[in-house]
């Protein structure tokens, strides 16, 4: 064999190898019935591998998660600690009540840093018109910002907007001191911020490169876009922003409480199942979760009930 076809062959090898390792960190079609089929009921007797909660409904959802972040803050202004806090854009039920008990509370946010967890993009990497129902910006002045009492706002210089343009401030700033905490939600595939299950089939990542994935402009997954279309304007896919700018895995892990938070039902239920059930995995990087030593997953029990648990009779294979 000459040089050429052995380096071909040893490329093929090494390719092929990595392919095998990645498969490894995927779910079998056996494993997703299995987790999916466990009822809610029975969580417990099947040693969940991340803390959980389950809730009545977004309302009561949207209170423990403001309550969250303003106990961080009430107890961080106290003892005289800035706030630093990772906050996501969604789910939408937590804004009104935190804001109200900001308010209400006269909890001073003057100290409070927040590093918005991720945005949309058009297919330039451009940040979205104004009004567009995805631009997270827009929609956290309106949801986040304004209804505070003006005495008591973050001030506009401890906000860090993740957009391309903002990325070289944001990591030096970012990673100056501690984050309290992290707030979120998780997607389709279970993506902390938009860390969403790599699927190139050139450039591939393990386990261990995506939980140490940092921030960055991607394009985001066919089914992701889909999951947003269906979601939001009836499956209008053109519509749909193909590009977000994200935090990554290690800046999400980084925080010193990860709590994460779901109320939209079907889109995330398999999701929470691997979550709680299922090993670490590329192909769900809310599994990721399981590595960290103070993180929670919650979701209504409309998220926690999945078909394949009320179904027994299903046969799949």
């Amino acid at each position: 064999m000459d040089d050429s076809l052995a380096f071909v062959f040893s490329l093929s090898q090494t390719w092929w190898r990595r392919r095998l390792t990645l498969h490894m960190q995927s779910l079998s079609k056996e494993e997703i019935l299995r987790i999916c089929s466990i009822p809610v009921k029975d969580f417990a007797n099947h040693k969940p591998r991340v803390p959980y909660r389950i809730v009545k409904d977004s309302g009561e959802m949207g209170d423990m998660m403001s309550e969250e972040l303003t106990q961080v803050i009430e107890a961080n202004n106290a003892a005289g600690i800035p706030t630093r806090a990772i906050i996501p854009c969604g789910p939408m039920a937590w804004y009104a009540p935190f804001c109200a008990k900001v308010n209400a509370r006269k909890i001073s946010l003057q100290q409070l840093t927040v590093f918005h967890m991720d945005e949309c993009l058009d297919w330039q990497a451009r940040p979205l018109p104004p009004r567009h129902p995805l631009n997270f910006h827009s929609t956290m002045e309106d949801v986040f910002y304004r209804p505070v009492e003006a005495q008591l706002a973050v001030p506009e210089v401890q906000r860090f907007w993740m957009e391309p343009d903002n990325l070289p401030r944001y990591r030096e700033e970012f990673w100056k001191a501690p984050i309290h905490i992290c707030l979120g939600g998780w997607g389709q595939d279970g993506h902390l911020a938009y860390n969403q299950a790599r699927r190139e089939p050139y450039s591939p990542v393990t386990l261990e490169e995506l939980a140490g994935s940092e921030m960055r402009v991607q394009n985001n997954n066919w089914d992701t876009v889909l999951a947003l279309a269906h979601r939001n304007w009836g499956a209008a896919y053109q519509l749909t922003p193909p590009m977000s700018c994200t935090i990554g895995i290690k800046e999400c892990l980084a925080a010193q409480k990860v709590r994460v938070f779901s109320d939209t039902g079907a889109w995330k239920q398999t999701a929470f199942r691997a979550a709680l059930f299922a090993p670490p995995c590329c192909e769900y990087p809310i599994t990721l979760l399981q590595k960290h030593p103070d993180a929670i997953v919650t979701a209504t029990f409309e998220t926690a009930t999945h078909p394949c648990s009320l179904h027994p009779e299903w046969q799949f294979f």
